[in-house]
């Protein structure tokens, strides 16, 4: 039985290529570079991941990011947080499973935040079916480096059924992503992938960002085009 989320045009808005600006000291460059490097390529989502740094410099990128992200059109995360999300004035936030439930996040912030959801386990997607959540990211996907995780990779395999089981929000891969399997993918049923190291490590991070998008614009089997 698939599980029903109301799927509107706020949902609509997170389909496509999510690039995660992250203040990993590992990454050569500065993450409001790193932002720019996304809108400039054609990112559709930024979230902003801050784990190392306080949350008056995280409030400060985000401000500026705020800029950008209206500037090109597309939407602004913050991860993890909803007030440092509401102060900056993002379109939302992401929540992993360790964070605050969604329905209380959405009775602080009303309607003012969309809210995203991380999920890894079958359970953890029928649990995202009873939430009030406007997109559900599913992984990883593949083994990444990037972000340190308890689960074991999830593979295509698990993505379809994940697919199959939900009805209604865009559904988003993370883990492992790269040009190299984006199009197993989203053939695979993902709506959307979230990326870090394809972008952030790459020579070229605005071309990384283009060639990463791109694959979205694509026409999909049934003849539609992504967003």
């Amino acid at each position: 039985m698939k599980l029903k989320h109301a799927q509107d045009g706020v949902s609509q808005r997170f389909q496509g290529l999510h690039v995660l600006i992250d203040d990993d000291p590992r990454w050569s460059i500065h993450p409001i570079s790193q932002a720019e490097a996304a809108c400039h390529g054609g990112a559709h989502v930024l979230q902003l991941r801050c784990k190392h740094s306080s949350d008056q410099q995280t409030l400060e990128w985000a401000l500026q990011m705020r800029v950008l992200t209206r500037r090109h059109g597309i939407c602004l995360i913050v991860n993890d947080r909803f007030d440092l999300a509401l102060a900056s004035e993002a379109d939302g936030v992401h929540l992993g499973q360790k964070d605050l439930p969604p329905s209380t996040v959405s009775k602080i912030s009303g309607q003012r935040l969309a809210i995203g959801r991380s999920t890894h386990t079958t359970a953890e997607l029928l649990a995202s079916g009873k939430e009030p959540v406007d997109y559900v990211a599913f992984g990883p996907v593949f083994g990444t480096a990037s972000k340190a995780s308890e689960y074991t990779a999830r593979g295509l395999e698990a993505l379809a059924q994940a697919r199959a089981l939900i009805e209604g929000p865009p559904l988003i891969a993370i883990g492992g992503l790269s040009v190299s399997n984006l199009e197993a993918v989203i053939q695979a049923g993902a709506d959307g992938a979230a990326v870090i190291s394809a972008v952030l490590g790459a020579t070229d991070p605005v071309a990384s960002t283009q060639q990463l998008a791109a694959c979205f614009n694509h026409p999909s089997v049934d003849g539609e085009s992504r967003p």
